[in-house]
């Protein structure tokens, strides 16, 4: 089954980490957005394109109208062979009222994702997050009472926060009627205002990060919630992103709107980061990444971020036999110094190695190419 994405391109302000593509909504731009949208996936109709999900991704996809979501969702079901798809859309606070979330719910939806990020209004200024807790807070409780069974958390690691802060975000937000959380660590990224020196004394250092990191799997594992993915945890095995889930298996996916990425027919491509040469042209733009990706390389590099890890037998089958004694070797050292562990033939990396992981990766590579 292929996984559809929506790259919604729409926020009220940008939030100062973010690198993601977005501008400013306008109503009459998000209007023809959603007709573009439409338009290209309409293309692959008649090619019997079986899809069990669809992730509307942002931006803030809140911002859309439900009448929106829902032609978009319609124009899914007209155009794909959707099996009883895990429909989820990115949400910030103060986007939705509970009417809205409520036709939301009646157009498809099924799995909200919030952005709340902190339980501290102070953090969440410094983020440049135009919400504050509390309203977090309503945000989810309404959804719930609107009809959604399946919510999510994001909670962002990193910034320098003393006196229990993360403890007390956890706390909070697990309190709530969610099942699912997603820990990101703050990134610098170019050409963000964060990536500015007078940001310098706000942004934890490495080894305080990896303090919060671990802190947050023990917190949030003391509260039932599951890690599964290096940034992901859920209560049960129902409440995970299956969509997010396909990226990190190396399946099938359709990305539609500026900047969204596909892996389709073997091909990785892209759409330019421009929403309105997206909207002025017949068909999007798609830019070839690559072409027959090493699947290899590609099941190391995604496998080792789910906490299922890998099967050593499938690496040395990927890489035709090479260096499968080496890999086997490696998997014995990792796990003797606390980063892995074995189950069988399977390797899976510990927190610990999850904060190394790029580094684990690279050396099961070379490993493996023998």
């Amino acid at each position: 089954m292929t996984g559809i994405y929506i790259h919604v391109p729409f926020c009220l302000r940008k939030c100062l980490y973010c690198s993601f593509y977005s501008l400013r909504y306008d109503e009459e731009r998000a209007r023809r957005y959603t007709e573009t949208i439409c338009r290209n996936i309409s293309s692959y109709k008649g090619r019997a394109i079986g899809a069990d999900t669809v992730y509307f991704g942002g931006g803030t996809p809140s911002l859309l109208s439900a009448g929106q979501v829902s032609k978009i969702l319609d124009c899914c079901a007209d155009t794909f062979v959707l099996s009883s798809p895990e429909v989820t859309l990115e949400a910030n606070p103060g986007t939705a009222d509970v009417q809205k979330l409520r036709d939301l719910r009646s157009a498809g939806v099924g799995r909200l994702s919030f952005g709340i990020q902190s339980a501290s209004d102070e953090r969440l200024k410094m983020l440049g997050r135009a919400h504050r807790f509390d309203e977090g807070q309503n945000a989810v409780i309404q959804a719930y009472s609107a009809g959604f069974e399946h919510i999510s958390c994001d909670v962002m690691l990193g910034l320098c926060a003393g006196g229990g802060e993360l403890e007390e975000t956890i706390k909070k937000i697990t309190e709530l009627p969610i099942d699912h959380v997603s820990a990101y660590m703050l990134k610098r990224e170019e050409g963000t205002p964060f990536a500015g020196k007078q940001y310098d004394e706000l942004v934890a250092d490495e080894e305080l990060l990896c303090e919060e990191y671990l802190s947050c799997v023990r917190l949030l594992a003391e509260r039932g919630f599951e890690q599964y993915e290096i940034s992901n945890f859920a209560l049960n095995s129902h409440a995970r992103s299956k969509h997010n889930l396909k990226y990190w298996h190396g399946e099938e996916y359709l990305g539609f709107g500026p900047a969204a990425h596909s892996f389709f027919d073997g091909v990785r491509y892209c759409c330019p980061e421009d929403l309105d040469s997206f909207i002025n042209s017949p068909l999007q733009q798609q830019t070839v990444l690559e072409r027959d990706p090493d699947r290899g390389e590609e099941y190391l590099m995604l496998g080792l971020r789910l906490t299922e890890g890998i099967r050593l037998e499938k690496v040395g089958e990927l890489f035709s036999g090479r260096g499968e004694e080496r890999v086997r070797r490696l998997a014995r050292e990792l796990c003797r110094a606390g980063y892995a562990e074995m189950s069988g033939d399977r390797l899976s990396l510990l927190p610990e190695g999850f904060l190394i992981s790029n580094t684990i990766i690279c050396e099961l590579i070379d490993a493996a190419s023998g």
